[in-house]
């Protein structure tokens, strides 16, 4: 008794001090109400695909209640110029999932303080957006891709620098009325990423380290990867002549010198699966607290414009086209967003879950393609799940 009692006491520590560190501890997925056996068909479905060539390699995490159940390392993480086997730690690109892991929390914690208003005109915060009739887009407008601004900026035309990028953006014509159509588009979230810099005082790197990813003990995630991690991280694929490795593939924001409000994050598995945790823990993790619980709802639910709700939440994608992640079985209610370079998380409070999927599918010659892997691991992972807690009352007897 006083072995397993000392276990106990050697787990708990230990839980804690992963807690502390960052990083969720592991669990049995059975004592988590999950199947071992069902999350094991993720690594038939990921092998499959890196043999059909959608992906030279991955890394697959799953979380349920706090704990890690499924994480697994395949394939190759390079294998140009030379081959390196994929790691559970490997760094990469995030893409798109900058603009929910650090821009749409970093204005949202500005909202928190009062410092911004998300139905407040753009032009409120950086008053040049206002020109070519876009004085009326709002910064909700912005979080939920329905400000009627075109999807990207001008690659065309040669232009290099953050300030430039900015310039473009505030001098963009609109589309479409603001409200009216939904328009995924990353000048909505460069110029978010301008208000947190205006607002706070702080580039949004600098934001975003300070009051997310630093307190949530997220120590590989980053934007400008310092060049002693370019061993971990995943390349994507040559330009100019060069393999990028630690350089951001988003062309607008590499011109941005490699960070701006839509693209430029690196992060890995375990960090994401952090991130994950807290908005499942309405903002908090552990003693930290990133996000209020309502701050968290404004993210990740269904907003209203014009009278109607919509399909985005303010940045997570809650239920429109770009949702295949989700699977066929997570229900309405869950959330998530992917990374053009293949790296995806989705999070559903009802079941307590998150999954996430980091791929290197543009490596290395930018020809992959992890769409139908990503909702088929959806899927399974929600098919894994065989605990949740009051969902019979809930569905039968209302």
């Amino acid at each position: 008794m006083r072995t397993l009692a000392l276990r106990c006491c050697v787990v708990v520590a230990l839980g804690g001090l992963l807690l502390a560190q960052g990083r969720l501890p592991v669990g049995d997925p059975a004592a988590l109400g999950m199947s071992a056996d069902r999350l094991g068909q993720i690594d038939r479905l990921v092998v499959e695909a890196i043999d059909r060539g959608e992906a030279p390699g991955a890394v697959v995490l799953v979380t349920r209640r706090g704990h890690v159940v499924y994480r697994k390392a395949f394939g190759a993480r390079s294998v140009a110029p030379a081959r390196e086997p994929m790691t559970e730690d490997t760094i990469f690109d995030a893409a798109s999932l900058t603009k929910v892991v650090a821009t749409a929390p970093a204005i949202m914690i500005l909202t928190e303080e009062g410092r911004i208003s998300l139905s407040d005109p753009v032009a409120n915060y950086i008053p040049e957006f206002a020109q070519n009739e876009k004085d009326k887009v709002t910064v909700l407008e912005l979080l939920t891709h329905y400000s009627g601004l075109r999807a990207d900026l001008d690659l065309d035309t040669p232009w290099e620098g953050y300030e430039r990028g900015i310039a473009l953006a505030c001098a963009e014509k609109l589309v479409a009325p603001p409200g009216e159509k939904f328009i995924y588009s990353d000048i909505n979230y460069v110029v978010l990423g301008e208000i947190v810099k205006r607002v706070s005082g702080k580039s949004l790197p600098q934001f975003s380290a300070e009051r997310i990813f630093g307190p949530l003990g997220m120590t590989d995630t980053t934007f400008r990867p310092d060049a002693s991690l370019a061993p971990r991280i995943a390349p994507t694929e040559t330009r100019g002549g060069t393999m990028l490795r630690g350089a951001v593939h988003d062309p607008t924001a590499a011109r941005m010198d490699g960070a701006a409000g839509n693209a430029g994050l690196f992060t890995t598995a375990d960090d994401l699966a952090v991130y994950g945790q807290m908005l499942l823990n309405m903002g908090a993790y552990g003693d930290t607290r990133v996000l209020s619980p309502l701050g968290v709802l404004a993210m990740t639910t269904p907003r209203f414009l014009n009278g109607r709700s919509i399909e985005r939440g303010g940045g997570f994608d809650v239920s429109s086209s770009f949702s295949s992640l989700r699977g066929d079985l997570f229900p309405v209610g869950s959330f998530g967003h992917t990374g053009f370079t293949g790296t995806s998380l989705w999070v559903d409070p009802l079941t307590e879950t998150a999954v996430i999927v980091l791929t290197s599918r543009l490596h290395p010659e930018g020809k992959g393609n992890t769409v139908p892997l990503r909702k088929r691991i959806a899927s399974v992972v929600a098919a894994s799940v065989l605990d949740i807690p009051g969902i019979g009352d809930f569905y039968f007897k209302r």
